[in-house]
């Protein structure tokens, strides 16, 4: 029997569908972000600008995080030594985890070695230990959530997004004494839209159900402190079980839920994905940790943040590019096919030195293929030019629709919204 054929087919069918993904190698250099070094297949380099990464902040390249792992390294090793049982749970790796229950308000914490196991075991655990759970998910929730919820084995419901009308029809329609758990983001990352969380947290109490915010588009970006959405909204202490990422806003890797004390220790007494993983090693830790501490206290980085992100949106919609609007600091580009969505991140790519990894099912639906560009601090307005005249010219190369012209009284609205979230907003957009 021919094996390899049945992977070749199921690779062909990829690449039929134009889904097929492709990897560029980079190099980055901490003192040269959001520039990165491209290596070629002939050997050769070159330098392009990054786009799309999800490090918002830039802090897996802030000296004093590097200096965190490099000191922990150097202290404890470059292993974690086993599982959390078994001399895995290190001392750098408890602290973090006081730190992390401190953003979020919380009794305790409890860090994953990513936001994607840390979905899958939080929901997966709480499912399954809730009688007769009934879960009910947002429609455009993220994979690690969807699989958490395959492994509860827990019945499932799922609501239109972010229709609060449709969720409070499947809470009523449910017993009253059944075990509910609404399962939702505070910022869908492929988007770039925002849950109304207070009033779902409205629902949860009117219709005694739990509540499972992932905040792992949020934490680090938005809140006095970094907590994410429901701290800037002013309602996490609403929320039942938050879970976040270190790989994103905080720059390092891992995932973690900040929760009540009885939660936080079931998961840790019950889920495989935790009891038989190989702990965070203590360098990571403590960078995340170092990472965390510094932007309980950068609301100046925060409102740097979104103001490269709303000029990055106003000088694209200004250009008549088809930025999809949403208030946070995701900037989707609409595409609308998976081939000439390649193509264009190809042309930005060879033509123009800039990296954007483009989108494409099933991380988005058929017909929704976009390049999604993720501004950081670190990109000046000069980037920003360059990103609209670069796009400008693939747009036009590629004959692909263009979208409404800028809308100044929206753009204008969304700006006096964030001089009022962030303080040093308008010292950050002189």
């Amino acid at each position: 029997m021919d094996y390899r054929k049945y992977f070749e087919d199921a690779l062909s069918r990829l690449q039929d569908e134009r889904r097929y993904r492709v990897f560029v190698d980079l190099e980055r250099d901490p003192a040269r972000f959001p520039y990165a070094k491209r290596h070629l297949a002939d050997g050769a380099s070159e330098d392009v600008v990054v786009w799309c990464s999800n490090d918002y902040l830039g802090m897996s390249l802030h000296p004093d995080v590097i200096a965190a792992m490099r000191e922990a390294a150097a202290r404890h090793g470059v292993g974690a030594g086993g599982t959390r049982n078994i001399a895995g749970t290190s001392h750098p790796l408890v602290g973090l985890e006081a730190e992390l229950a401190d953003l979020h308000g919380k009794e305790a914490a409890l860090v994953f070695t990513s936001g994607w196991v840390s979905n899958l075991a939080a929901i997966a655990t709480l499912g399954s230990l809730l009688p007769d759970c009934l879960i009910l998910s947002d429609a455009f929730n993220h994979n690690s959530m969807i699989e958490g919820i395959k492994r509860s084995g827990a019945r499932k419901q799922i609501f239109r997004h972010n229709d609060l009308g449709h969720l409070e029809e499947l809470l009523a329609a449910a017993p009253a004494e059944q075990p509910k758990l609404i399962v939702f983001e505070s910022l869908y990352s492929m988007h770039g839209d925002i849950a109304p969380i207070a009033k779902i947290a409205d629902l949860a109490e009117r219709y005694a159900a739990m509540t499972y915010l992932d905040e792992v588009h949020a934490v680090g970006l938005y809140g006095p402190r970094g907590g994410g959405v429901a701290e800037r909204d002013g309602v996490m202490q609403r929320i039942d079980v938050i879970e976040g990422t270190l790989a994103k806003g905080f720059g390092s890797l891992g995932g973690y839920i900040a929760a009540d004390e009885a939660i936080i220790d079931a998961v840790r007494s019950y889920a495989p994905s935790f009891i038989f993983t190989t702990a965070l090693p203590p360098a990571i830790a403590a960078a995340a940790a170092t990472a965390v501490r510094l932007l309980k206290n950068r609301e100046d980085l925060r409102a740097l943040h979104q103001r490269q992100a709303l000029l990055t949106k106003h000088a694209l919609s200004a250009a008549g590019l088809p930025v999809m609007p949403n208030a946070s600091h995701i900037v989707p580009l609409l595409v609308g096919d998976a081939e000439r969505c390649k193509k264009a991140t190809d042309m930005l790519l060879d033509r123009h030195g800039i990296y954007i990894q483009p989108i494409n099912y099933p991380t988005v639906e058929r017909g929704a293929e976009r390049l999604r560009i993720t501004p950081t601090p670190l990109h000046t307005d000069a980037h920003i030019a360059h990103l609209v005249e670069a796009l400008v010219d693939t747009w036009k190369s590629l004959n692909l629709p263009l979208g409404a012209t800028s809308n100044i009284v929206s753009f204008r609205r969304e700006k006096e919204d964030l001089r009022c979230t962030f303080p040093d907003f308008k010292k950050a957009a002189e």
